[in-house]
């Protein structure tokens, strides 16, 4: 997400139709993330945030206009947000914030929406040193079979104790070499990975040119991508999958099958003409969501908002909130400025 991170959603389906079903077209979404993936410098320490209280979120995201709250199952610090037996708990969080949002977004007619960061996890980089590279707050961790395994746990967990409507996954991305720029070591993990994508020994660290690498990443995300499927789908089959991307073009995703079977699809990038180059890519049912706020000036809401080319897309936006507030800042910044051409959208009203 964004750099790691309005919504109008293309909708061919009504909300948790079965594919095949003929309906009416949904509302278009609205969707809004406060983000706490991230701090004054790099992901957030664990316990940052964990004050926040889940009646205040739900009035700001309700002002603001949205009809998508997208919140949190587990931020790239590693720590859930609800009430986990297999991630660690929010250090400090009182109750339980992503069941008790849920519960008063359904409550004022809203979808809810969890996340998680597949490529990061500073926890799981912390427990698991031989298993990830050395590339704090950046994407770390290869997809082996202990963190799919773990994946799956999650996955499951969280649909069966929470009533979110579905997830984001961010940051999928297989970390092998991901970085031209940045030194690399094979990992063991990543031999043994070979051997399992590959039915056969890893071939040696020359055998490994560009399109092998390449190879190996797009096996990697495939069966990474199958495994996030099935768990979410067998917990809960209406859930919603939403794959956010800054990179849609990416060696690693384009042609694969998640961009082709996944619900909903985001461009996290400010040039929203890269989500019209995907179009032809997904699938007949896939929803599809421009990013318009969150990087700043990068971003600029008003002129998406105001362009007919993307009438019929998602509209969607994110920022890193105040440390004490736990909301974003409405400083004059880009994201503030961002808002509240979103808030006029969506409500019709002047901040």
């Amino acid at each position: 997400m964004r750099g790691v991170t309005v919504s109008v959603l293309l909708v061919n389906m009504a909300l948790g139709a079965v594919a095949g079903e003929t309906t009416a077209p949904a509302e278009r979404i609205k969707a809004f993330c406060v983000d706490f993936n991230w701090g004054p410098e790099g992901f957030a320490p664990p316990g940052m945030y964990a004050q926040a209280s889940p009646q205040t979120h739900f009035d700001w995201y309700r002002d603001l206009g949205v009809n998508t709250i997208q919140t949190f199952c587990v931020s790239c610090p590693g720590y859930a947000w609800y009430r986990s037996e297999v991630a660690p708990v929010q250090p400090g969080m009182e109750g339980d914030f992503l069941a008790e949002l849920t519960r008063l977004g359904h409550e004022g007619g809203m979808r809810v929406m969890g996340y998680f960061c597949i490529g990061a996890n500073a926890h799981w980089s912390e427990t698991h040193p031989d298993e990830v590279h050395d590339l704090p707050n950046a994407i770390a961790t290869p997809f082996t079979t202990r963190y799919l395994d773990y994946l799956d746990r999650v996955i499951r967990e969280v649909l069966t104790k929470t009533a979110i409507d579905g997830f984001m996954i961010d940051w999928v991305y297989n970390a092998s070499h991901f970085y031209p720029d940045k030194p690399y070591t094979w990992l063991d993990c990543e031999k043994q990975m070979y051997q399992e994508l590959f039915d056969a020994p890893f071939p040696g660290d020359d055998a490994m040119d560009e399109a092998a690498i390449t190879e190996f990443n797009r096996r990697a995300l495939d069966r990474c991508w199958k495994r996030i499927r099935t768990a979410a789908k067998s917990a809960k089959p209406d859930c919603i999958l939403w794959l956010t991307c800054f990179d849609l073009q990416h060696p690693q995703v384009a042609g694969s099958a998640m961009l082709r079977e996944v619900d909903w699809l985001m461009n996290e990038h400010s040039d929203a003409s890269k989500l019209q180059a995907v179009k032809d890519a997904v699938g007949p049912n896939t929803r599809l969501i421009q990013c318009i706020c969150g990087w700043g000036d990068a971003h600029n809401a008003a002129a998406v908002l105001a362009d007919p080319a993307f009438a019929d897309v998602g509209m969607y936006g994110f920022a890193r909130p105040d440390a004490e507030t736990t909301l974003p800042a409405d400083d004059g910044s880009g994201n503030a400025r961002n808002i509240a051409a979103m808030k006029q959208a969506f409500t019709g009203k002047q901040k």
